[in-house]
């Protein structure tokens, strides 16, 4: 295991959540895409030499921050995209988790203008007044889709998105 790059994901990770709860108190989100974007390229960089950094790299706790600056990097479709890729074969190789690919899956698709698969993804209007989940492809088999990478119920996240 690589520590000193676990160590370095992990202080990422806070930075990026920190700078998440300041948005939603200040409704400011210029330092958070800051965060975002530093964290973007520092990840770019992570991949070239170490490829993805996967749970025999720097642990699951890593692996899981990780995906999180993937999963925040929306200011880098192209980067989010092959993200998505090397997270498709670390999940096959037992290196990343299924459920939360199917978070980054949900998220590429959602910023690509397509239904996601999942429904993961969530909306609300720019006054905050009606949060809903954003367009999902085959519906009926939502919830399958979900316990096949061990997300809970559809209606069970809603509630808990809403909550």
């Amino acid at each position: 295991m690589n520590q000193e790059l676990a160590e370095e994901l992990h202080r990422r990770a806070e930075k990026d959540e920190a700078a998440r709860y300041h948005v939603l108190e200040t409704r400011h989100d210029t330092e958070m895409c800051r965060i975002d974007a530093e964290n973007t390229a520092w990840l770019e960089r992570v991949i070239v030499e170490h490829g993805w950094p996967g749970i025999s790299i720097v642990g699951e706790l890593g692996a899981e921050e990780a995906w999180l600056l993937a999963q925040h990097a929306d200011l880098s479709p192209a980067f989010q995209r092959r993200a998505l890729e090397l997270m498709k074969t670390a999940v096959v190789a037992g290196e990343a988790s299924a459920r939360r690919l199917a978070y980054l899956t949900d998220r590429v698709l959602v910023a690509a203008g397509e239904p996601q698969m999942y429904g993961t993804q969530y909306t609300n209007d720019p006054d905050d007044s009606n949060l809903r989940r954003q367009p999902v492809a085959d519906p009926e088999r939502l919830d399958e889709r979900r316990a096949a990478v061990g997300l809970e119920p559809a209606a069970e996240y809603d509630r808990r998105m809403r909550s």
